[in-house]
């Protein structure tokens, strides 16, 4: 069960017992704080009908019309208005060398840190090598461009060349050496048929010589083998042109037509490739471009750093340490000294440009609706006691302050700017002040205490004093408060007696009680119970829902531990509602003082 509500399973004891953990303190300490309102909201009901044999009179308040001061009060800090704030803008961290001191009055120009710049100044002498490096490359790539231009050229000019002479070539074979050659095959049939002529007619002369005998017989048989020579001419020579017809200028000319396509194509396969070579080049050559910009890039981003190693001062003023009443989660911040580490965009210096001067207060969201731009302001301080200071209120965040909700989530503030008006020269920076914002100022009004006001039954009443008699119970209409007081509206006149501690009737039990919110009616403190609280067995006596009721009065009177031991006992259900009540309750102490109560009685008479 105490694994379930997160608090340590040993009490704590004295300075020797362990110790509780850190949740269980908080529980404990919100618990204890709890158990303080509702046993002071109770009182006046145990006293009123408890110890009326005692003879006690209840404490009553006589309400009073007159001036009424609704104001909200808030603690902050003094700082310029207007100021120019130094960071350092070298990247990751580095360390103050020299840093002016605080309070100086500078003017335009003037050096207030100096940070280490000796890595960033031994990058620099490399990074200019790798520059170096990189214009080389990109010298020689550029050239090389120039060179691949000039070979593609090249060789698209050849292969076009070779292109048009292959033209050329069947040009000429179809045009002129085919022509030739048939007209040369049909001279030598022509020449080869006459000779076969001529050599048929001698040897005709030649066998009528011979059978006269004018011949001999081996001058008839060359006669004979010359026709014969003469008719193998004729046949070889139309042999020659059928084989010029048929097979050599068929072949001749798909050649010539094949080196025309095949130079056609190794023109585009050259042209294709210069291309292809000149945009690999340029791609190339931009690659080593852009390197070379960037190594130039990092070169000159370097040099800036170097040069914001140095911190001058952009206008006159006094020099204000930014750690100057700043605070951190872990404290105050460490005072700004050399040798200190720095990161990037930390603040260091705040150079005020003006002596207008301003409050910074935090505002809590109950308070939140009262507060608006233009709202007149009293201001005190602390190391000027005896003086007011007059302001009115200027910014106002739109978002709850981080840090706070970062170290409290229960409690949500909202940062608030107050213009302080007039001569401001005896306030410095990182001064604390009280900031008193009027919200509004009756000159005649009725009002009596918050806590007099409750809500029964969703209306707003009081409790009038009749002395022997029963409180008479009365609805009024109510404004605004200050905490202390509450406006009255209407229902109450001035001089009528109204109780401090009205009685808690059942309709106002905490079920309808922003900061109670999830407990059962049940456990609305009661009058004592005959058993010690401590010793009560939470699971016994329950309620509607089943949940235990809580005698409040007797925690008041536990030790802590056994105020530990009886929140062990309870139900994890019931160990959550409580700790949703005490972070409520907690969140209504924080910086209202009181104001919580207020809201809770009246239903929130903020507004009227």
């Amino acid at each position: 069960m105490m694994k379930d509500c997160g608090m340590n399973t040993h009490p704590p004891r004295s300075a020797n017992s362990p110790r509780l953990s850190k949740t269980a303190r908080r529980l404990l300490t919100l618990l204890l704080v709890v158990a303080a309102v509702v046993v002071a909201a109770g009182g006046a009901y145990i006293k009123f009908f408890a110890l009326r044999g005692d003879k006690q009179e209840p404490s009553t308040f006589t309400t009073r019309r007159g001036p009424l001061v609704i104001s909200i009060s808030e603690s902050g800090t003094i700082n310029n208005r207007d100021q120019v704030m130094l960071k350092s803008e070298v990247v990751g961290r580095t360390t103050i060398l020299k840093l002016i001191a605080e309070g100086t009055h500078v003017e335009v120009g003037d050096e207030l840190v100096k940070l280490d710049a000796s890595p960033m100044e031994d990058a620099r002498t490399q990074q200019q090598i790798t520059v170096l490096n990189a214009e080389a490359a990109y010298i020689r790539t550029r050239e090389n461009l120039e060179v691949t231009k000039s070979q593609g050229e090249s060789d698209v000019a050849k292969a076009q060349l070779a292109y048009e002479f292959a033209q050329l070539d069947l040009k000429k074979y179809v045009e002129g050496d085919y022509p030739k050659q048939l007209q040369q095959a049909q001279s030598e049939i022509t020449i080869a048929n006459e000779e076969r002529e001529r050599a048929a007619d001698k040897l005709d002369w030649s066998r009528r010589l011979s059978q006269e005998g004018y011949i001999t017989q081996t001058e008839l048989l060359a006669d004979e083998l010359a026709l014969k020579r003469s008719t193998i001419n004729l046949e070889l020579a139309e042999t020659n042109l059928q084989l010029l017809e048929k097979f050599t200028r068929q072949r001749d000319l798909q050649e010539l037509e094949s080196n025309v396509e095949q130079t056609r194509m190794a023109l585009d396969r050259a042209t294709r490739k210069a291309s292809a070579d000149n945009v690999q080049a340029e791609a190339e050559l931009k690659a080593k471009d852009s390197e070379f910009e960037r190594q130039k890039d990092i070169l000159g981003k370097i040099d800036e750093q170097i040069t914001k190693c140095v911190i001058t001062a952009p206008v006159a003023g006094m020099v204000v340490y930014a750690t100057t009443g700043q605070g951190s989660w872990r404290g105050n911040a460490e005072p700004l000294a050399e040798g200190q580490e720095v990161r990037e965009m930390q603040e260091l210096i705040r150079l005020p440009t003006t002596s207008s001067m301003t409050a910074e207060v935090k505002v809590h969201e109950s308070s939140l609706r009262k507060v608006k731009p233009g709202m007149p302001v009293r201001i005190t301080v602390d190391a000027v006691p005896g003086h007011v200071f007059f302001g009115r209120v200027g910014k106002i965040a739109l978002l709850p302050d981080a840090l706070s909700a970062w170290l409290n989530p229960d409690l949500t503030v909202y940062s608030t700017g107050i213009d302080i008006e007039g001569d401001a020269s005896l306030l410095r920076p990182g001064m604390t002040c009280r900031a008193e914002m009027i919200v509004a100022e009756y000159e005649d009004a009725v009002y009596a205490p918050v806590q007099s006001v409750v809500r029964v039954n969703g209306q707003t009443v009081v409790y009038l004093d009749k002395g022997d008699t029963p409180p008479e119970k009365r609805p009024v209409t109510v404004g605004l408060d200050n905490n202390r007081m509450i406006h009255i509206l209407d229902g109450l006149a001035e001089g009528e007696r109204v109780l401090l501690n009205p009685p808690l009737e059942p309709s106002t039990a905490p079920t309808t009680d922003e900061q109670f919110a999830g407990l059962p009616d049940e456990e609305t403190p009661k009058e004592a119970a005959p058993q010690d609280a401590a010793s009560a067995d939470p699971q016994e006596g329950r309620g509607n829902g089943d949940m235990p009721k809580i005698d409040f009065s007797k925690l008041r009177d536990m030790t802590p531990e056994q105020r530990v031991e009886f929140i062990q006992k309870l139900p994890p259900e019931q160990q959550e509602a409580l700790k949703r009540m005490a972070s409520q309750m907690g969140s209504g102490q924080g910086g209202q003082g009181g104001g919580r109560r207020g809201d809770r009685r009246q239903g929130g008479p903020g507004n009227e």
